[in-house]
């Protein structure tokens, strides 16, 4: 189907239900550039029979027709379509989880920012984050020094894919790996949340070098500054918009670069006394999660990532 301008497609279980079924708004990953409603239509199609849920998948446009907020504006209008008309689609309103994986997490944490503003939807009740990205801003944490040439997501790869998403010139990469956009005042803002002084010791590699950013580069921090935004970097959310959040499982893989925002993250939303249930895969990567039904291409982290997403979701 479509919503508006926006693909979509809702998988239900064969068998017919009494009543209404939990429902599932899920967002893929691919940074904007890859992925499709065809690539995660095994994972969705498993996730709905697992669970017993309806599962709505958001086919946002992508690169390179497509920049931000695009992909950001369609999950969050198919979101606010579909919660409005549950009940016709055999949904429980009071059972709605919204999902995301990598980029797709990110458009979760965002839309869901925007959710709490109106009160006349139905709340969500829940909100699963695989590996998301939640900080473009700082670049020096460990997990982006100890896992910047692992696949499928390599720091090369990541600036990219976001660079062209964010339509900011790639030659722009040193400076924002240098944290040469960052003015003195917003890191002693923001610093509480983005240093990495909120990644457990346990997480630090011997070789760790300690945040130290270069000299203010003005001319790159006027063509970045939107990464400060709430869309792009959802962590720097006010304490009260956090605070609304709803019950979260938190998925994060230790050879993953994002597997810090995903650390960082994970306390702005236990300091304000959202519930969280953390899953962290020693043996997990980026990207895993979409491998777990491809036979021979499949790892055991791939099935321990969505056997932890469905044990999850079944309790909700």
């Amino acid at each position: 189907m479509h919503f508006g301008a926006v693909p979509v497609r809702l998988l239900k279980p064969k068998e017919l239900s009494p009543k209404l079924r939990r429902g599932i708004i899920f967002y893929h990953g691919g940074a904007g550039l890859f992925g499709s409603l065809d690539c995660y239509h095994g994972l969705c199609s498993f996730l709905a029979s697992e669970t017993d849920s309806a599962v709505l998948m958001v086919g946002y446009r992508k690169l390179p027709s497509h920049h931000h907020p695009v992909l950001f504006n369609d999950c969050l209008s198919a979101t606010i379509y579909f919660l409005k008309n549950l009940e016709s689609f055999g949904v429980d309103p009071s059972r709605v989880v919204l999902c995301g994986e990598s980029i797709g997490g990110s458009a979760v944490v965002t839309v869901i920012q925007v959710l709490t503003s109106i009160p006349s939807l139905p709340q969500i009740r829940a909100q699963v984050l695989i590996y998301p990205l939640v900080n473009f801003v700082n670049f020096q944490l460990p997990s982006h020094q100890q896992s910047k040439n692992v696949p499928f997501l390599t720091r090369d790869m990541l600036f990219m894919c976001l660079c062209k998403y964010l339509a900011i010139d790639l030659s722009r990469k040193d400076a924002i790996l240098a944290g040469a956009i960052i003015p003195l005042d917003k890191w002693k803002k923001y610093k509480k949340w983005l240093s990495h002084d909120n990644i457990p010791r346990r997480f630090w590699s011997q070789d760790i070098q300690l945040e130290s950013f270069g000299p203010f580069d003005e001319a790159a921090y006027l063509e970045t500054q939107h990464v400060w935004s709430l869309e792009i970097s959802p962590v720097l959310a006010d304490d009260k918009i956090i605070s609304q959040f709803p019950q979260t499982l938190l998925v994060s893989c230790e050879n993953d670069i994002l597997r810090d925002d995903a650390l960082l993250y994970k306390k702005r939303l236990e300091d304000q006394g959202v519930l969280v249930n953390w899953y962290h895969v020693e043996d997990g990567f980026h990207g895993c999660t979409i491998l777990f039904d491809k036979k021979c291409l499949s790892f055991p982290c791939s099935k321990k990532v969505v056997n932890a997403i469905i044990g999850y979701i079944k309790g909700i």
